[in-house]
């Protein structure tokens, strides 16, 4: 993936991986893409539930790797994609991707780098790292964007950052 690089942020434990995820949720706009990317276990789902929480949504969001997109409804839809389980790129398409992008609510794409190809000309990427050496629930959170959309929400991240500890840009 060849997007802008713009900060890491690290995060000690689940709570602040959460805190994370929610605080992106209370700025996130309708329209914004926020993708995604990490091994197994890297806290995807977490900073899932953080948005969502941040979006006003009060049911529990769960990973939807066997139903590909679930719609939640807070102030602003959340669609939630894990494209973990697609048989192929392009099977994106079969869901109606390109319907909730870009559109009336967040879309947010767990497993973004497996259809790099079909991803939206602008969105936020995290890429979630698990640290072994400095604990289970250490995470370091590399930041990317790609084109010049979602502007307010790459600056929120750099406040957010810049006003809590574990920061390394």
């Amino acid at each position: 993936m060849n997007d802008k690089y713009i900060r890491t942020i690290e995060t000690q434990n689940e709570q602040e991986t959460l805190a994370l995820g929610k605080f992106m949720g209370k700025v996130a706009n309708p329209g914004d893409t926020i993708c995604l990317t990490g091994d197994l276990g890297s806290g995807k789902t977490v900073i899932t539930r953080g948005v969502a929480c941040g979006i006003g949504i009060n049911e529990g969001v769960t990973s939807p790797t066997f139903t590909l997109l679930n719609i939640y409804y807070g102030h602003i839809p959340m669609y939630h994609f894990d494209v973990y389980r697609l048989e192929s790129p392009e099977n994106v398409l079969d869901i109606g991707f390109y319907d909730y992008i870009g559109n009336d609510g967040v879309a947010l794409i767990e497993w973004a780098d497996l259809i790099e190809d079909y991803l939206p000309s602008e969105y936020v990427r995290l890429d979630i790292k698990r640290d072994f050496e400095t604990g289970n629930d250490h995470r370091m959170i590399d930041i990317y964007q790609k084109g010049e959309g979602m502007k307010e929400t790459i600056d929120a991240l750099e406040r957010w950052g810049n006003e809590h500890d574990h920061i390394s840009s």
